[in-house]
């Protein structure tokens, strides 16, 4: 199985871009089956979290900015070292049953880019199996 890629155009240092549309596209007209989800990249991640009310991401970023401070004296020489540990706490994949040709998600649920250390460009490749 070939993934399908997609790139996603973060605009911040630290955000949470939901892609909850885009891999709804891609999986049309699938059946039934998984999509898995899944950035190549160290200093970002993807979940799936509540997309209705946005001050929820709102808090989870904040949340993961107290926890993992960028201006802790971390070792690694880059200056990021933050957005590799954010990036390990929200994992780098998802994996979502289709059904019907839908994402078989919970009522309030989306899935989301968590970008640590933009802005960037980054890529998520969908696998449908």
């Amino acid at each position: 199985m070939i993934p399908f890629e997609i790139t996603v155009r973060t605009s911040a240092l630290i955000e949470a871009r939901e892609i909850t549309g885009e891999i709804e596209r891609l999986v049309g007209g699938n059946e039934g089956g998984l999509a898995h989800i899944y950035t190549p990249h160290t200093t970002c991640g993807v979940t799936i979290n509540e997309n209705a009310d946005p001050s929820v991401m709102k808090d989870i970023l904040d949340a993961l900015s107290r926890m993992v401070p960028q201006d802790y004296p971390y070792r690694h020489a880059e200056g990021n070292a933050d957005s590799h540990i954010k990036a390990l706490l929200t994992g780098s994949s998802v994996t979502v049953p289709i059904e019907r040709g839908n994402l078989r998600l919970g009522i309030w649920q989306g899935i989301f880019l968590m970008e640590f250390d933009g802005p960037r460009q980054r890529k998520v490749l969908v696998t449908l199996v």
